[in-house]
């Protein structure tokens, strides 16, 4: 489950669909771009709560079970905070989420 958001991540990458980094996605979540704002798994606490923060009542977000050396594989750099502004490839991403919170559900 874990690699259908990694392939659906490198999907919106490839497809000039994927924000990387906490200014620029915090810029497309304010000018209304972002449809869906993800962070990592072993996002420092500091940064996941500013990003929930400014999605707050604008946008959808997410912490993933995806770790930022996961990440690494389709970004090339290091970041932790990803802004998705395809709606389509947003719900593509929502799919593999809600996948793997049942597939966790499901062993629990």
């Amino acid at each position: 489950m874990r690699n259908k958001l990694l392939f659906a991540l490198s999907l919106c990458r490839k497809a000039g669909a994927l924000v990387t980094g906490f200014d620029p996605v915090k810029e497309s979540v304010m000018t209304g771009k972002a449809d869906l704002v993800l962070c990592a798994a072993d996002a420092a606490e500091r940064t996941l709560r500013h990003a929930q923060e400014f999605c707050e009542g604008l946008t959808e977000f997410h912490v993933m079970s995806l770790t930022k050396e996961e990440l690494d594989q389709i970004t090339r750099k290091p970041t932790v905070v990803f802004a998705v502004t395809d709606c389509e490839l947003a719900n593509l991403c929502r799919k593999a989420i809600s996948e793997q919170t049942a597939q966790k559900e499901e062993r629990a």
